[in-house]
């Protein structure tokens, strides 16, 4: 195990403990990419707005899709489904973005739909599971389960913030 592999790991255990230690809840804005559905924290979750077609910056990474003018804020919009590797799927009418505030910083994510705000209590978030990949799963927290229904839990600030997105500053990643 390398040692990113070794702190993720370590990190996801301090989550799952600190999530099952005090059995309180937490409510999680669940939406889809493909056939996964995946669960933020509501807290991060400014609006949710239809998708609008942004205006394309030149040599911006693929999963960058451009940026939007939010009353009179430019906001970056980010395709989770190309960023997390997912089919290519076609912008139609339940395809949402998805604006969040990540360290002061307002971004957009476009995603197929959004389901509804779950809570969710330590006794259903379970640790995410440990893949020896070369793939980064650092952002995936846990997995929720309700009923028969499973949801990858994500930490959107950690990857909004990511050195590879490129959306944040040195000094904003430190913060």
């Amino acid at each position: 195990m390398d040692m990113r592999n070794e702190a993720t790991h370590i990190a996801r255990q301090d989550g799952a403990r600190a999530a099952s230690a005090q059995q309180g809840s937490a409510e999680f804005l669940t939406f889809r990419l493909g056939a996964e559905e995946y669960g933020i924290d509501i807290l991060r979750v400014q609006e949710i707005r239809s998708y609008e077609e942004p205006t394309r910056i030149a040599n911006a990474p693929s999963f960058i899709k451009g940026v939007v003018n939010l009353r009179g804020v430019i906001v970056p919009v980010v395709d989770l489904r190309v960023k997390l590797g997912c089919e290519k799927v076609e912008y139609n009418g339940f395809t949402v973005v998805i604006v969040l505030n990540v360290r002061g910083r307002v971004v957009g994510a476009v995603v197929d739909s959004v389901s509804d705000v779950l809570e969710l209590s330590g006794e259903h978030i379970k640790p995410a599971p440990e893949m020896n990949t070369s793939v980064d799963t650092s952002f995936i927290t846990g997995i929720g389960s309700v009923g028969e229904r499973m949801l990858i839990l994500m930490d959107i600030e950690a990857l909004m913030s990511s050195a590879d997105m490129g959306l944040m500053d040195s000094a904003q990643v430190l913060q």
